[in-house]
C-alpha cells in the first residue's frame, strides 16, 4: 500500500460507513476498498533525443525521421490501450548540422527544460552525434571538421555529463554515407574511413562508461551496398524514408532499450 497507515485506516473506515448505508455486502466493501487504496499506476518514462540531423529526421518526408516514428508509435500504444503500462514520452531535440561541440553546449539546458512538471527532469537521454565532425573540409585529404583528438575528449565529457544528468543514457550511432556523392554543399567530403574512426572511438567510450551503443554503421554495411545505398537521400548523406524506417525498426528491436522499458 502506498497510503500511510493512519490515512489508510481513516479511508477504510469512511468507505465502510458509506457502503454500509448503501447496503453493500462485505465482498463489495472489500473490492471497493482494494480499488481505492491500490497503488498508483507507474508514470511514463520521459526521454529526450539529442543530436544532429539524424535525430531531427531530415530526409524523411513520410515519417519525419526515426525519432518521430518512435514517438508516434509509443503515443499510439498509449491511446489505443489506456489501461496498459504507460508508453514513454519522447522529445525530438535534433538540430541539423550539429557537431559534438554544439550538442555539448546545449545538453544541460535542453535536458532541464523537458521535465513536463515543476522541479522535474526527464528520465533519460538518447544521443546521436558525430557524423558532422568527421568530414574533410575543402578537399578529400583536408583536415577533419573536428580534430579527432579533440572529438574524443569532447565525446568523453559529453557522455560523462549525460550520465550525471540522467540515470538512463543510450547512444544511436551514425549511418554510412555515399562518398561518391561528395562533396556535400560543395565543401564537406564525408567518407567511410573517417566515419569508422569517429564512430569507433564513440562506441569504445560508451562501452567503458556502460552506455548502450547501437552500431548502425556496421549493421547497414553488413546488408550490402545495394541495401544501404537505397536508404540514402540523393545527397548521399541523409537517410530517406526507407532509411529512417530501418533505423526506427533497429531502435525498436534494440535489446538494451527493450530491457529498460520492461523494467520501468
Amino acid at each position: 500500500m502506498t497510503v500511510p497507515r493512519s490515512r489508510h485506516s481513516i479511508l477504510v473506515a469512511v468507505v465502510k460507513v458509506y457502503l454500509g448505508f448503501q447496503g453493500a455486502s462485505k465482498i463489495e466493501m472489500n473490492q471497493t476498498i482494494s480499488a481505492v487504496t491500490a497503488s498508483p499506476r507507474p508514470r511514463a518514462l520521459r526521454l529526450v533525443a539529442l543530436g544532429d540531423s539524424l535525430v531531427y529526421g531530415y530526409g524523411d518526408t513520410e515519417g519525419g525521421g526515426w525519432v518521430d516514428r518512435l514517438r508516434c508509435y509509443w503515443m499510439r500504444q498509449a491511446l489505443e490501450d489506456p489501461h496498459s503500462l504507460p508508453s514513454p514520452v519522447l522529445y525530438n531535440l535534433g538540430v541539423r548540422g550539429d557537431t559534438i561541440d554544439l550538442v555539448s553546449r546545449r545538453l544541460e539546458a535542453e535536458f532541464k527544460h523537458r521535465g513536463e512538471y515543476r522541479n522535474r527532469v526527464p528520465d533519460g537521454i538518447l544521443l546521436s552525434v558525430g557524423t558532422n565532425d568527421s568530414p574533410r573540409v575543402g578537399q578529400p585529404d583536408g583536415k577533419n571538421y573536428t580534430d579527432f583528438d579533440r572529438f574524443q575528449r569532447m565525446m568523453e565529457t559529453l557522455l560523462e555529463r549525460s550520465l550525471e544528468l540522467a540515470p538512463i543514457v543510450y547512444f544511436v550511432g551514425m549511418v554510412p554515407v555515399d562518398s561518391y556523392k561528395m562533396p556535400f554543399l560543395d565543401l564537406l567530403y564525408y567518407n567511410h574511413s573517417d566515419q569508422y574512426r569517429y564512430k569507433e572511438v564513440t562506441r569504445q567510450l560508451c562501452r567503458s562508461l556502460g552506455i548502450p551503443y547501437l552500431d548502425l554503421f556496421e549493421q547497414w554495411l553488413s546488408n550490402g551496398d545495394q541495401w544501404w545505398r537505397s536508404r540514402l537521400s540523393e545527397d548521399g548523406l541523409h537517410p530517406n524514408h526507407l532509411g529512417y524506417a530501418s533505423i526506427f525498426e533497429a531502435v525498436l528491436a534494440w535489446k538494451d532499450l527493450q530491457q529498460e522499458l520492461a523494467h520501468q
